[in-house]
């Protein structure tokens, strides 16, 4: 819940800093000189630029989060196995130890995506957020292409004799 705190807290400031930059950008643009013009359209693209990529993330926190209470759902999400030091960090040769074992089930059923999720989780425990990143976006990539679940054909019921 502190996550999720914190991610809408710094959502709010930068779209508020996005308004601000924005406003900005068209002042200079309604300046109207040829130097203000430049460098009002070059400071809009800034909050363009934020504006996409507070999408973009918004958008995979939501989709992981879905995998994660989907997982949940099914029981599937990884126990948490890790020793920690005092101070409440993870010890790093725990991590190392899980990694393993994660990456192995991975490459054990690499088109389920429960695996890269896990995989994803253990990439995170051992602080390296770039290769979790990219194993929970295959892990969404994978949800979001698997088949539709098929529905067994429906069978007609069992019609009753005329005149009976």
């Amino acid at each position: 819940m502190r996550a999720k705190i914190t991610y809408i807290v710094t959502a709010a400031v930068l779209v508020f800093y996005f308004f601000l930059v924005g406003s900005r950008g068209l002042m200079l643009i309604r300046h109207g000189t040829l130097v203000t013009v430049t460098f009002g359209i070059a400071v809009l693209i800034l909050p363009v630029i934020g504006v996409w990529f507070l999408w973009k993330n918004t958008q995979f926190v939501r989709r992981a989060n879905a995998l994660a209470a989907e997982l949940d759902a099914e029981g599937g999400l990884p126990v948490d196995e890790l020793t920690r030091t005092p101070s409440g960090r993870i010890d790093r040769d725990s991590a190392d130890a899980v990694f393993t074992k994660r990456r192995e089930e991975t490459e054990d059923a690499p088109d389920d995506w429960r695996t890269w999720f896990r995989l994803a989780v253990a990439y995170q425990d051992a602080r390296d957020t770039p290769r979790a990143r990219k194993a929970m976006q295959r892990a969404i990539a994978l949800h979001a292409n698997r088949p539709a679940p098929s529905n067994p054909p429906v069978e007609p019921a069992p019609s009753s004799p005329s005149g009976a």
